[in-house]
């Protein structure tokens, strides 16, 4: 039976963990008693104590705590710092040539940021064909539900006395230094990084990020070329291109909330093309893309434990 911690376990992402993995049969979860659960010490050895941690922290934290693990325990960091780190694995096998044995075989892994995925799941396929130059200026638009925020945004949102501006979708990040901006440039191999409009809306979770792209900005390529790119490549059991929305000219943000799904789609015509991809953000954007790394790293069934 496979050991498994989670350090930040009452964080979003941790506690979605956490209680898919307590379902488990499998799996042999370590815990800490309350008063222990910020002790370095204790949480040093129970991570030394296990086969797997997943890391549920802040940044730094996740640093400290890493560089304290001993080199044969497999960890499964959620948080941004190592994800563009040489000595870490991106967690998104689907994107890469032989990613899946990468993770497979990998102690380290970064799992991908929730906005970061859709933009990667699009751009990097075009790049790695030579469709899309390395150097081309993007734009890419995400709306997000607003458990992306954390415990805090959730508590916003869901007080009754909220301001009547959280009505209306928000959008933020204004300044254009998003923290996934990093990751999205250095995972999908383009020499700029892109215009990043994120949206926080009046819904639980879910997503939607859509790459704009004029026919201009490809090598040659048309709107089929780009179909049979993503359909070549993403043909499940996690992410699948899709032929259609199906919904009567709109996506919602939320189409498939609650799933480990990811679905891509390209609309548009031959002279203005959209990109989207649609998932949860706390599914294929966090807990599941972690999840899915668990069970590969395991060679157990990739979707068990999932929703798809």
């Amino acid at each position: 039976m496979t050991k498994v911690f989670i350090d930040g376990s009452q964080g979003t992402t941790g506690l979605r963990i956490f209680d898919r993995l307590s379902a488990r049969e499998d799996i042999e979860l370590i815990k800490l008693p309350e008063d222990l659960r910020k002790d370095l010490k204790a949480r040093t050895d129970a991570i030394n104590s296990s086969d797997i941690t997943f890391l549920c922290l802040p940044d730094a934290a996740a640093i400290e705590i890493a560089e304290k693990a001993n080199k044969n325990v497999r960890i499964l960091d959620t948080s941004t710092a190592h994800r563009t780190s040489e000595q870490w694995i991106y967690g998104f096998p689907e994107v890469f040539e032989n990613g899946f044995e990468t993770v497979r075989n990998a102690n380290r892994v970064a799992v991908p940021g929730c906005h970061a995925s859709g933009f990667i799941a699009l751009v990097k396929p075009l790049v790695d064909a030579g469709v899309l130059p390395s150097d081309a200026l993007i734009t890419c638009h995400s709306i997000t539900g607003y458990s992306g925020g954390g415990k805090k945004m959730i508590a916003e949102y869901e007080d009754e006395a909220r301001p009547s501006i959280f009505d209306a979708p928000r959008q933020y990040a204004l300044s254009q230094q998003h923290k996934h901006l990093k990751e999205m440039k250095a995972i999908s191999g383009i020499q700029n990084a892109p215009i990043f409009c994120p949206v926080v809306s009046d819904f639980y979770s879910g997503m939607c990020v859509t790459v704009p792209l004029f026919k201009e900005q490809l090598s040659s390529a048309n709107l089929n070329d780009i179909k049979a790119i993503y359909k070549n490549k993403y043909n499940g059991p996690i992410v699948n291109f899709c032929e259609e929305i199906g919904e009567n000219g709109l996506i919602s943000a939320s189409g498939i909330m609650g799933k480990d799904s990811m679905q891509i789609f390209v609309e548009g015509n031959e002279d203005r093309i959209l990109l989207i991809a649609r998932y949860d953000n706390l599914g294929k954007g966090a807990s599941g893309a972690a999840l899915e790394c668990m069970n590969i790293m395991m060679g157990t069934d990739i979707t068990s434990g999932l929703d798809i």
